[in-house]
């Protein structure tokens, strides 16, 4: 099993096209470097396919997922970062399994609760 210690979400799109060097000079043009047992997700401009990029402390594991249908809940707006480089946004697991199943993961928080109108 591949230990992830943190989901980083990449909120530029990307070519899907990119492999595991290209995704992998995406991160360490972003935040400086990859850490070790660290996650960055990617998606294409449309947000119906991911990437999962993960460095297992010895190398970099590259996953993929489509939608047929509909697209993942990605950020609505993508925030810059220094030198122009796209910001990334933590996620915790609850997010991350409700962003890969094409759930509202932003909005996590206040469907836990139900409450009277």
């Amino acid at each position: 099993m591949i230990r992830i210690d943190a989901l980083w979400l990449c909120t530029q799109p990307q070519d899907m096209r990119a492999g595991a060097e290209r995704l992998l000079a995406a991160v360490v043009n972003t935040v400086g470097c990859a850490q070790a047992h660290h996650g960055y997700l990617f998606a294409n401009a449309r947000a119906t396919r991911l990437k999962l990029l993960v460095h297992d402390g010895f190398g970099v594991w590259c996953a993929t997922r489509r939608l047929h249908h509909g697209g993942f809940a990605w950020t609505s707006a993508p925030e810059v970062g220094a030198a122009g480089a796209a910001a990334t946004l933590q996620l915790t697991a609850q997010q991350f399994e409700a962003l890969v199943v094409g759930l509202p993961w932003q909005r996590l928080p206040e469907l836990q609760v139900i409450r009277r109108a």
